[in-house]
């Protein structure tokens, strides 16, 4: 594909300053592009350096002035790059086919141009949308129901009676619908509790690979629209995602939180059950999150305090044993000022 770039100014929704015919034919990065390709600078760092790039035109902030590059000027150079590289670098889809070596069960329901892979299983009263490509040894278990434009990478298994919005990509290796942990003491050992529920993934979400989302004890664990999760994270039974969440790897929640709109909750966090995060709160690395969390906080820590406090007590831990030694030095003194003065 080659675009001038009066037409990927066109696309990104940016102006361009410098030659509006000139043919780009690639993204790339900023150390390797050449004359043929569109690279961006967005911190000061490479802005200071942009004349160094042999890219052939340059994606920079609206207010960026000064450089002899070609540049096309957007409210949001990465967002506009990402475009870019999909519309460059876009995978060819596989071919609309159901393939004679999946195994389909009874009344199933499939919308136009779907493409079904070898060894995939989907079974009884399945429904899946328009454009939905399942990649092989897939599982989709009775009842559920898919969306329009779904990826399902290899090696997912989506259980009974889940559903999953338009524009969903799971990648490979996750789990949807897999019984929550709940077991009730019983003497020494314990009674397992049905897990009735199932779980709702919304429009526009993207879950990583190697997740494990909990069907809920009753009712549903629900991924509200927009939602990306990392690979590798764990949503346990009755949880509910609101819009637009990020969640890194690693991160644990447990049952029946509540997670609010825009939250980032980063790498190896753990929400405790029943708690609530709310909208815009950002919980840090390795945090351990034992009481609900207010609105727009930022926290960080195990247990979990303000960001800021945490900040001050990281900078006080290695200095604890100079203070300690300080410490036992001043009660020795004191001690023998005490014994002095009772004498």
């Amino acid at each position: 594909m080659v675009l001038s770039l009066a037409r990927i100014a066109e696309i990104v929704g940016g102006e361009v300053k410098g030659d509006i015919q000139k043919m780009i034919c690639g993204a790339a990065p900023f150390e390797t592009a050449t004359p043929d390709d569109i690279t961006l600078a967005v911190n000061a760092g490479f802005l200071k350096k942009i004349e160094e790039t042999a890219a052939g035109a340059v994606l920079v902030p609206k207010n960026f002035k000064g450089c002899s590059k070609d540049t096309i000027h957007v409210d949001n150079p990465r967002v506009a790059f990402a475009k870019l590289v999909k519309l460059f670098f876009s995978p060819p889809k596989p071919e609309a086919a159901i393939s004679s070596n999946s195994r389909i069960g009874k009344n199933f329901i499939c919308g136009k141009d779907i493409s079904i892979a070898a060894f995939v299983v989907i079974q009884d009263n399945v429904r899946i949308g328009n454009g939905a490509r399942i990649h092989p040894n897939v599982v989709i278990g009775n009842d559920v129901v898919i969306g329009n434009d779904v990826e399902i990478y290899p090696n997912v298994t989506i259980l009974d009676r889940c559903s999953i919005g338009n524009r969903v990509i799971i990648h490979a290796g996750t789990v949807i619908g897999s019984d929550g942990f709940g077991f009730a003491p019983e003497g020494n050992a314990y009674c397992k509790i049905p897990q009735l529920g199932m779980v709702q993934i919304d429009d526009d979400v993207e879950i990583g690979a190697c997740n494990t989302i909990d069907r809920a004890t009753f009712g549903k664990t629900w991924i509200k629209k927009g939602v990306k999760t990392d690979n590798l994270v764990h949503i346990a039974h009755n949880v509910t995602v609101g819009e637009n969440t990020l969640i890194v790897a690693q991160v644990g929640i447990a049952g029946s939180a509540t997670i609010g709109n825009h939250v980032t909750l980063a790498g190896q966090a753990g929400i405790a059950g029943h708690l609530t995060i709310g909208d815009n709160a950002v919980i840090g690395p390795k945090a351990g999150v034992s009481k609900s969390v207010p609105v727009g906080q930022v926290m960080s820590g195990a247990p979990e305090m303000p960001h800021r406090q945490w900040l001050r007590v990281q900078w006080i831990i290695p200095r604890l044993p100079e203070m300690k030694k300080k410490l036992s030095e001043l009660e020795k003194r004191l001690n023998a000022i005490e014994a002095k003065d009772r004498n």
